[in-house]
C-alpha cells in the first residue's frame, strides 16, 4: 500500500535521527534533575542563555588573559597542529622503519613500551625545564602522546604486508623507494589511518588538560580561569565545544580515511 511503502521509505531515516535526539533528551532530562536538586549547579536554559553571550562575540579581545571562546579554542588547535604535525612527521617514517628492518625493531620496541604508557602530563615539567616556556611545552607534550600510536600502526601495518608481495619485489629487484611506495604505502594506509586518528583524540584530551597547567590563552586555561571565577555554565559550555571540537576533528580524519581506503574506517 502506499502509505505502508512510504513508512518503509521514512524508517532509515527515523532509525538514523530518533535515537541520537532521544539520547540528547536524555541527557538533557538527567541535567535538569541535577540542577533541580542541587541549587548551585546550572539549569539546560541558564547555560543555553550565557552560552548565546559568549558566542555573541566570540574574539573579543580585553586583555592577555581576558580573551572570547574563539581565540581560546584557536590557540589550542593551533598547538596540537604544530605538536600533531610534528608527531606525524617523525613518527610515520619511524614506524616504516621499525616495521621493515627486524633490528631496528628489535631496538626500539623497548623504548616504545617503556615510555608509551607514560602519561603525557609527566613529560609537561620536562618540556618546562628543556624549552623554558609554557608553549612550546605544551607541544612538546602533544608530540610525545601523539607519537606512539602512529608508529605502533604503521609499524604493525608494515609488519602485516603479504610476503608474496615482498618476494615479487625481491624477484624484480625493485629498489628499497618502490618496495616502500609502490608496495608498503598503499598496504599500510589503513593502518597509518587508524594510528591518526587515535592520535588526534589523545592530542585534544592532553592540550587541555596541558593548559589547564601551563595557563595562557587556550581553552584548558579559559576552563580554570572559569573555575576561578566560580562560572560553572562556562565550564559546561566549555565542556561541550571541547566534546564538539573533538568530534569535528575525528569526523574529518574518517573522511580522509574514507577516501583513500576501501574498509569501513567509520567504527
Amino acid at each position: 500500500m502506499p502509505g505502508q511503502k512510504k513508512m518503509m521509505s521514512l524508517r532509515p531515516f527515523f532509525l538514523s535521527v530518533l535515537p541520537p535526539l532521544f539520547g540528547i533528551g536524555l541527557l538533557i532530562l538527567i541535567w535538569e534533575i541535577i540542577a533541580v536538586k542541587n541549587t548551585t549547579f546550572p539549569s539546560p536554559w541558564v547555560t543555553l542563555q550565557e552560552a548565546i553571550k559568549i558566542f555573541s562575540d566570540p574574539f573579543y579581545q580585553k586583555g592577555p588573559n581576558d580573551q572570547g571562546i574563539g581565540w581560546n579554542i584557536y590557540a589550542s588547535l593551533k598547538r596540537v597542529a604544530v605538536g600533531f604535525g610534528l608527531a606525524a612527521a617523525v613518527g610515520i617514517p619511524l614506524g616504516f622503519l621499525i616495521g621493515r628492518f627486524k633490528f631496528l625493531s628489535g631496538m626500539f620496541n623497548p623504548i616504545i613500551s617503556l615510555l608509551k604508557p607514560v602519561s603525557p602530563l609527566a613529560w609537561l615539567p620536562i618540556g618546562l625545564l628543556v624549552f623554558k616556556s609554557a608553549h612550546p611545552a605544551a607541544i612538546w607534550s602533544i608530540f610525545i602522546c601523539s607519537i606512539w600510536p602512529m608508529v605502533i600502526n604503521t609499524a604493525i601495518g608494515v609488519q602485516r604486508v603479504p610476503q608474496d608481495y615482498m618476494n615479487v619485489a625481491r624477484v624484480l629487484n625493485l629498489s628499497e623507494w618502490k618496495i616502500i611506495t609502490r608496495i608498503l604505502l598503499p598496504s599500510v594506509l589503513p593502518y597509518m589511518l587508524t594510528g591518526v586518528r587515535l592520535a588526534i583524540g589523545t592530542a585534544w584530551l592532553v592540550i587541555v588538560a596541558a593548559e589547564m597547567l601551563t595557563g595562557g590563552v587556550g581553552i584548558g586555561f579559559w576552563v580554570w580561569d572559569e573555575w576561578n571565577n566560580l562560572n560553572v555554565p562556562h565550564i559546561i559550555i566549555a565542556i561541550v565545544v571541547i566534546g564538539m571540537v573533538g568530534l569535528i576533528l575525528e569526523q574529518i580524519l574518517v573522511a580522509i580515511a574514507r577516501a583513500f581506503t576501501y574498509e569501513d574506517v567509520g567504527t
